[in-house]
């Protein structure tokens, strides 16, 4: 380590040590495209991009999930396994410098997802409680799948389970797809040649359309969304145009939206919806309960663990729980994390590898240390 490294580092690398990790480092530039595919819309356009001597368009590391599972991938190595981190990242931040320190722990392979999720919100309130001993935290957890399951029981068409899912982790959006279930806007004004491969449902010619269009504005397909995913976007949204939830569904998606509780009730609260909406969440109700026993039995403060149903984080590769840890007193997450059981097949891996981890935010918790308890 460097001097540059925060002077919490080591302490953080003794706890990586006891938690059973590999410790891995990945290189500070990446290929660009796995994070302008996969990691969503507010990752992405804070992404700093640069282009090889051969074209291929490669950005500095934004963050490390990624690059440690492709690192996983290239080095073929068994699973479970865990992987600790600590180093710098790089974004685009509306506050607080573009160059920052993270640390964390990401765990592939274990099959139980339920002690995973648990061990690793355990595992990011033990790094926090170690380096900020005199501060309350408070733990948020969200559900993608428990949100996922309760679109397909109202019977949503897929386009609109799709639209939702993205949206879980933005507020605006998920309002916004929310005011637009309740009321489908009218058809836009397309131009002649794409609406007719929209009504017909043509992603392949919108897309060559499209990036033909791109090409001749002087537009990089790398720079943002790719031609498919416009293309894609536009069918889905002239799809979703003609969809209207009935006033019972929507009641209930708006009802469970609303729960909010300590995690010791949620299952029942979860139960008790289910039952008044007439709903069957299966197995995804049932992993959230077996989850929130394991934590449980970690010995985590359940007190200070809420369960909010509107909860999300914004990177499109989360599959299931998602976290995020603050002070009592503050206003900006100091861990956030999740499940990603898709994403290394979508790297490439030749078979499923669950995995779930957590980031900490070395910056803000400095700045906490810096104050007076």
């Amino acid at each position: 380590m460097t001097s540059r490294y925060p002077a919490i580092s080591a302490d953080i690398a003794k706890l990586f040590a006891t938690r059973n990790t590999h410790a891995v480092e990945v290189a500070v530039l990446q290929p660009a495209d796995p994070f302008l595919d996969m990691a969503g819309e507010d990752l992405r356009r804070r992404i700093f991009l640069t282009e090889s001597e051969t074209g291929q368009t490669l950005c500095l590391r934004p963050e490390f999930t990624i690059p440690v599972c492709l690192d996983h991938i290239s080095s073929q190595a068994g699973t479970p396994r865990r992987y600790s981190y600590l180093g710098e990242v790089f974004r685009q931040r509306r506050e607080g410098a573009n160059e920052f320190f993270q640390a964390g722990i990401e765990d592939l392979g274990d099959r139980d997802t339920a002690a995973a999720d648990a061990r690793s919100l355990a595992d990011a309130h033990a790094l926090l409680s170690l380096v900020l001993p005199a501060r309350p935290l408070t733990v948020t957890l969200g559900d993608q799948t428990l949100f996922e399951a309760v679109l397909a029981a109202l019977g949503l068409p897929r386009g609109w389970r799709m639209r939702l899912a993205r949206a879980f982790g933005s507020a605006a959006m998920l309002e916004a797809a929310l005011a637009d279930l309740a009321n489908p806007p009218r058809n836009g004004q397309l131009a002649g040649a794409v609406a007719a491969l929209v009504l017909d449902g043509d992603l392949e010619g919108l897309s060559s359309h499209i990036a033909g269009g791109m090409e001749q504005a002087g537009l990089s397909a790398s720079a943002g969304r790719s031609p498919a995913d416009i293309a894609r976007r536009l069918i889905e949204k002239a799809e979703l145009r003609s969809v209207r939830l009935s006033n019972e569904a929507f009641s209930a998606l708006k009802t469970f939206l609303a729960i909010d509780v300590p995690l010791d009730g949620a299952a029942k609260a979860l139960e008790i919806f289910a039952t008044g909406a007439g709903l069957s969440l299966g197995a995804a109700l049932d992993n959230f309960s077996a989850r929130a026993k394991s934590i449980e039995a970690l010995g985590l403060p359940v007190e200070k663990i809420r369960y909010d149903a509107a909860f999300g984080r914004p990177l499109d590769y989360y599959t299931g729980l998602v976290f995020e840890i603050a002070a009592e007193d503050g206003e900006r997450p100091l861990a956030g994390g999740g499940r990603y059981d898709r994403l290394l097949t979508l790297l490439g891996a030749k078979t499923p590898i669950p995995g779930v981890g957590f980031s900490v935010w070395l910056d803000r918790i400095e700045a906490l240390r810096e104050q007076a308890p």
